[in-house]
């Protein structure tokens, strides 16, 4: 261990050496002792069976309805319900993004509630997301509606998965000792930004991840939007990248430049997407945007007026300091 983070261990190594320590490594522990047998990985896989899905139609024509006759319902359907691979039956993503919450928080009565909608609807079973939400996996199309009327009573039916709004954050300054600057503020004041659930679907597709030291366990520099916090003579400052993104096509976001204060963070936040949303062809994501046009606009824009928006944004700094 080092540092407890593999790339701080890459840094300092290189790349080269890494590799070879990794090579040495495992030439070393090849077919020993700790080698798994094909018989255990079968026993352990029969305690992983599919569970008992029924036979269905591949398309249930209540919950379509129900889809073109709600249009709120609809927007829930489109942000947070996935395709199985099973003929009727979906993926649920139940979101801990609420307006007003800090990302990934979850009450003790939220709990109980998740706990019962995983028991009728989803065969007992739920999964955490490193996103910071919960997934049902298994739920019949024919149950959706219902099982949205009750995860919407409970604010656990946002319909911003994959939105800015979905935030992933680590707990900061408020809570982790390790922290160089506070990270759900930061969070709640974007969100406070960014409160028109319309706008949101209008940006479309995008990530904003939020770390509060360079350990990074808000994932940001694999966000569109990242926000690292940086301590600068005993105040709280965040760093803003740009052009990370998870999956197949996944990289790290490039620093656009010098830090901004707290305050100025949502304002930063909705200058990079104005340009995004100037520059957008038709179709196009956050993400598709920047690499086509380049880092530049963002970062022109992000600094543009700098002076007066220190000035012009004692609000934000409210927010951002309760």
């Amino acid at each position: 261990m080092y540092k407890a983070r593999i790339k701080i261990l890459v840094q300092a190594l290189g790349i080269d050496e890494f590799r070879r320590q990794v090579e040495a490594e495992w030439s070393h522990l090849k077919e020993g002792p700790t080698t798994v047998p094909d018989e255990e990985f079968a026993r352990i896989a029969a305690h992983f069976a599919p569970p008992a899905w029924a036979t269905l139609p591949a398309v249930d024509e209540g919950h379509a309805a129900r889809v073109a006759g709600d249009l709120a319902f609809a927007n829930w359907v489109r942000r947070c319900v996935h395709p199985h691979r099973t003929p009727g039956y979906a993926a649920v993503t139940l979101s801990l993004k609420a307006p007003g919450a800090a990302p990934g928080d979850i009450s003790d009565t939220q709990m109980l509630v998740v706990a019962d909608l995983a028991e009728r609807f989803s065969f007992g079973e739920l999964r955490v997301t490193h996103e910071q939400n919960i997934v049902l996996a298994d739920v019949r199309q024919s149950d959706l509606h219902e099982l949205w009327q009750t995860a919407r009573r409970h604010r656990l039916a946002t319909a911003n998965i994959g939105l800015l709004t979905d935030i992933i954050c680590c707990p900061g300054g408020d809570l982790c000792a390790l922290a160089n600057a506070r990270s759900v503020p930061i969070a709640d004041a974007v969100n406070e930004k960014f409160d028109d659930l319309d706008y949101l679907y209008d940006i479309g597709d995008i990530s904003l991840n939020i770390s509060g030291c360079m350990n990074s366990c808000g994932h940001h520099h694999v966000a569109n939007i990242g926000i690292l916090g940086v301590d600068k003579h005993d105040e709280e400052w965040y760093q803003i990248t740009v052009g990370g993104q998870q999956g197949n096509a996944a990289a790290i976001g490039k620093v656009i430049g010098p830090s901004f204060h707290a305050h100025e963070v949502p304002l930063v936040i909705e200058a990079l997407v104005t340009v995004y949303i100037e520059q957008r062809l038709p179709s196009e994501r956050f993400i598709d945007t920047l690499q086509r046009i380049g880092i530049e606009p963002f970062k022109v824009r992000a600094y543009a007026g700098r002076d007066r928006r220190r000035g012009a944004s004692q609000e934000s700094r409210e927010i951002v300091n309760v």
